[in-house]
């Protein structure tokens, strides 16, 4: 299925998060989930977008749920807007503030945005299904070299999360990125 076409059955969900369809957007780090999410974005009309880089931390890189279900979650399942501090990652601590409408749907993404935490909160998780190595290199090449000694550390920590919570396994949907835009696979909930 094309972009337009998982944007209408997305719509078509049931809400899984109050009146929110939450739908996560997962992959290895580089794999281009923010553009993808982006493009889905405008398929669903201008979707928001929570992105898990914002939550993050340099000393917490994984250790954001509790700051998600609080400041995104919760609100989001009250029907209420959503607002959550952003880490601004040159500066190493919170400045800025996201603000996220209680859209019919509302798009997560980043890495562990399909993880066992979450899940119950999800209508759809889809695994941006792009090689690990080949991800690597794109991220590295967005980052610069300022960046490569982050990039080891960051590989070793998604690496250790995968192994222990992985979400390419329970993803409904598989993407692959093709020359000309994507194309959305059906997967059976448990395959590899």
């Amino acid at each position: 299925m094309d972009l337009e076409e998982l944007a209408q059955r997305l719509r078509a969900l049931p809400p899984s998060c109050g009146p929110v369809r939450l739908v996560a957007v997962d992959g290895h780090a580089g794999a281009g989930k923010t553009t993808f999410a982006g493009a889905l974005s405008r398929a669903l009309a201008g979707a928001p977008v929570v992105h898990l880089d914002d939550l993050a931390t340099h000393d917490e890189l994984f250790g954001w749920t509790g700051r998600l279900r609080d400041e995104v979650l919760e609100p989001l399942r009250e029907g209420a807007t959503a607002r959550h501090r952003v880490y601004d990652w040159t500066a190493r601590r919170f400045d800025g503030l996201a603000v996220i409408p209680p859209a019919p749907v509302v798009l997560l993404e980043g890495v562990g945005a399909g993880r066992r935490a979450l899940r119950p909160w999800l209508a759809r998780l889809l695994w941006l299904d792009v090689a690990r190595d080949t991800a690597r290199a794109r991220g590295e090449l967005r980052d610069g070299p300022d960046l490569a000694g982050f990039w080891s550390g960051w590989m070793r920590a998604q690496e250790a999360h995968f192994a222990t919570d992985p979400s390419r396994p329970f993803a409904d949907l598989l993407v692959k990125q093709r020359p000309d835009g994507y194309e959305v696979h059906t997967m059976s909930v448990g395959l590899p």
